[in-house]
C-alpha cells in the first residue's frame, strides 16, 4: 500500500499573538497583517536587554511579563478589557466607589502627598537633629525607624542588645528618650509614622505621653503606628509573643484609638516587607489585603463596630521597578478593598471603605554595585507612586545598601520627592494614566489574579491558618528564588549588577556609628532607672502583667507603665511573663 506523503507543516503566523484569545476590531487585524507581520519577518522581538536566545517560549517567541510574570502583549487596544468593560463599572469617578480613580475627588490639586523620609539612627539626639534637617529642607512629616533592640522589645543593656544599639535605627529605651527624640517639634502639627510592630503599643504610649507633656490635643494629633504583626510572622520576622495575644494587642490600639486618637491610625497593613522578602506585586496585593481582613475579624469578634475603627486602618506599599505594574497595583488596592469593606464587612461609612497608603521605594532592588544608579531607581518608582495616587511618600536614600543613609542621600531622596511634586506636572490631574488600555487591562488582570489568591486563604481558615501552615511564606520564598534565578540566567536585567559592569568604582561615603553610642544609652538608660520612684514603677509594670492575665484592655496600663518611667524591655518583658515568645515552625 502506498504511503501518503507527510502533511506539510505549517509555520505559526508571527502575528497569530494578536489574535489568540481576543478578539480585534477590523482595524487592528489589519494593521497586524500590512504592517506587523512584514516588520515581524525583518526583525525579530526579544526581551529588552536579554541575550538572544533568552527568555523564549515553548514555541521559539519571545516571552515579555511584569515582574509578576503576567504576560504583556505587544499591544494594547479595545480588545483586552475585559467584556463587561466600561467606564463607569470598572473606572468610576475619583473619590467615588470602587476609587480606581483614587479617594479623593481633587487628587493632589488640594492636597499633595505627604512627604515623610525614613530615620532614626545611634541616639534620640542624633535622629532629633535629623529630623529638623528634614523638615527645614521641606519634607513635612516624620517616619521613625527603631533599632533591632527596640523592635525586639530589649533594653539597650539586655545581652541580646550588644552590638546592636542604634545601629539599624534609633535606640529608644525610656520615655526621657521619647522626648529627646521629639524635642522641638510639634507633634501637633508635624504627622509621625513609627515602624514598629511587636512593642507598638509601648512605643505609641511613650509618644502619647510626650504629646500630651507638649500641651498637644490627643484629638488633633496625627500619623501612624505600624502595628501590622501578621507581616513579621509572614515576612520581616521581628515578632516577640505567639500570635493570639499579638492579635489581642493590636486590637487594643484599635480600640483606644477609636475612643482617644481620632486623627491617628492605629495600624498601617504592611505589603512593604512582604516585597522585600522577595514576593511578586501580586503577592504582596493579596497577602496584605488578606492581613487587612484578618485584623478587621478579629476586632468585630472585640464587639468593635466596623465603622468605629474603619476610618482609620491604613496601607503601606512598596515601589518597585515595574512601572506600570506599580500603577495597576494600587488601582487595584482601592477597588478590592473597597468591595471587602461594603460586601463583607458592611461598613456604612465611605471613609471606612477608602483604601488610604504609604507608599516607600524599593530598599531590596537597590544595589551596592554602582550606587548612584538608584537615584534613577527611586525616581522611577516614586513617579509610580505619585501615579497611582499614594498619600504618603517615602524614597529611599541612594546609599542604602550600603548603610543607613547619609545626610546628602537623605536631602537628594527628599528632593526628588519634590522634583516629582513641583516640577513633573503628574500631580494637576487625578489618575492620568486612565483610561491607557494598557493599564486598564493590567489592573483588570492584578485585581483578578489577587483575588484568585484572596479565595485560596479563605480557604483555608484565613491569613493566621495560612501562616500555621506556611503557605504565604512558601508562595514568598518561591517567588524570590524564582527571580533570582531569572537574574542569574540574564532574564531579568539588574544595571550594573548583571549587565552593564564597571570595572572600577568610586566609593561613596556612608554613615557610620560611632561605638562610643551604646555605653552613652546604656548610662542614660540606668540614670532613668535610678532615678525613678520604685514603687510607683514596680507597682505599674505589675498592672501590665496582671491586665495581660485579664481580658481587659492594655493601653491604660501602658500608659502608666511609661509615665512611671518603665521601660520598653520591663514593660514588654512583664506581657512575656504572661505570653511566652513565639518560635516558628521552619518551612522547607
Amino acid at each position: 500500500m502506498e504511503k501518503k506523503p507527510p502533511k506539510p507543516q505549517v509555520a505559526e503566523s508571527p502575528i497569530s499573538d494578536v489574535f489568540e484569545n481576543r478578539h480585534p476590531s477590523a482595524a487592528e487585524k489589519n494593521w497586524a497583517e500590512e504592517t506587523l507581520a512584514p516588520t515581524l519577518q525583518k526583525f525579530s522581538e526579544r526581551p529588552i536587554g536579554a541575550p538572544t536566545g533568552v527568555n523564549l517560549d515553548d514555541n521559539g517567541h519571545a516571552r515579555f511579563t511584569t515582574i509578576s510574570g503576567v504576560p504583556v502583549r505587544r499591544l494594547y487596544t479595545q480588545a483586552d478589557l475585559p467584556a463587561d468593560w466600561s467606564e463607569e463599572k470598572y473606572l468610576g469617578y475619583p473619590g467615588q466607589a470602587p476609587f480606581t480613580r483614587g479617594i479623593h475627588a481633587t487628587g493632589y490639586r488640594g492636597k499633595l502627598y505627604t512627604m515623610r523620609q525614613f530615620s532614626g539612627f545611634a541616639s534620640p539626639e542624633e535622629t532629633n537633629q535629623r529630623y529638623k534637617y528634614l523638615l527645614e529642607h521641606g519634607g513635612n512629616g516624620l517616619s521613625v525607624a527603631f533599632d533591632l533592640p527596640t523592635l525586639m522589645g530589649y533594653d539597650s543593656d539586655h545581652a541580646a542588645s550588644e552590638g546592636e544599639v542604634g545601629k539599624c535605627g534609633v535606640a529608644i529605651d525610656s520615655l526621657e528618650d521619647m522626648e529627646i527624640l521629639f524635642g522641638g517639634i510639634d507633634l501637633e502639627k508635624t504627622t509621625v509614622s513609627m515602624t514598629i510592630n511587636s512593642p507598638a503599643s509601648v512605643l505609641w504610649a511613650m509618644y502619647l505621653v510626650v504629646a500630651e507633656k507638649q500641651g498637644a490635643d490627643w484629638k488633633k494629633i496625627s500619623g501612624t503606628i505600624q502595628n501590622d504583626i501578621l507581616k513579621e510572622y509572614i515576612a520581616q520576622k521581628e515578632y516577640i509573643y505567639p500570635p493570639a495575644p499579638s492579635m489581642r494587642l493590636v486590637i487594643d490600639t484599635f480600640e483606644f484609638g477609636s475612643k482617644f486618637t481620632p486623627r491617628f491610625n492605629t495600624i498601617s497593613i504592611s505589603g512593604y516587607h512582604i516585597r522585600e522578602a522577595g514576593s511578586t506585586a501580586l503577592q504582596e496585593l493579596a497577602f496584605t489585603l488578606y492581613d487587612g481582613v484578618e485584623y478587621v475579624e478579629w476586632a468585630r469578634r472585640r464587639g468593635l463596630e466596623v465603622d468605629d475603627f474603619g476610618p482609620r486602618l491604613s496601607f503601606f506599599f512598596n515601589a518597585h521597578n515595574d512601572f506600570f505594574e506599580e500603577i495597576a497595583k494600587y488601582r487595584a488596592a482601592r477597588k478590592i478593598w473597597y468591595r471587602v469593606m461594603t460586601e463583607r464587612f458592611s461598613a456604612k461609612n465611605p471613609r471606612s471603605t477608602w483604601m488610604r497608603f504609604h507608599t516607600q521605594t524599593a530598599g531590596v532592588s537597590l544595589t551596592a554595585q554602582q550606587p548612584k544608579n538608584n537615584i534613577a531607581r527611586v525616581a522611577l518608582q516614586a513617579l509610580a507612586a505619585v501615579l497611582g495616587c499614594t498619600q504618603s511618600l517615602h524614597t529611599d536614600g541612594f546609599d542604602e545598601a550600603l548603610a543607613l543613609p547619609t545626610e546628602d542621600a537623605a536631602r537628594i531622596a527628599l528632593r526628588t520627592q519634590q522634583v516629582i511634586a513641583f516640577e513633573s506636572g503628574a500631580p494637576q490631574t487625578v489618575d492620568p494614566l486612565a483610561g491607557s488600555y494598557y493599564v486598564e487591562a493590567l489592573t483588570s488582570e492584578i485585581e483578578k489574579r489577587a483575588v484568585d489568591y484572596l479565595e485560596k486563604i479563605e480557604a483555608m481558615g484565613g491569613m493566621l491558618k495560612a501562616i500555621e501552615r506556611g503557605y504565604v511564606q512558601q508562595e514568598i520564598q518561591n517567588a524570590a528564588y524564582e527571580y533570582q534565578q531569572a537574574v542569574d540566567r540574564l532574564e531579568a536585567v539588574v544595571v550594573g549588577v548583571n549587565r552593564f559592569h564597571m570595572e572600577h568604582e568610586h566609593a561613596v561615603p556612608i554613615l557610620r556609628i560611632d561605638p562610643a553610642l551604646e555605653p552613652k544609652q546604656v548610662e542614660r538608660l540606668r540614670a532613668v532607672r535610678a532615678k525613678r520612684d520604685p514603687e510607683t514603677w514596680k507597682a505599674a509594670v505589675q498592672e501590665v502583667e496582671d491586665t495581660a492575665r485579664s481580658g481587659d484592655n492594655l493601653m491604660p496600663r501602658i500608659l502608666a507603665a511609661v509615665e512611671a518611667n518603665a521601660t520598653v524591655g520591663e514593660i514588654s518583658d512583664a506581657m512575656r511573663k504572661v505570653y511566652g515568645e513565639y518560635k516558628e515552625a521552619v518551612v522547607i
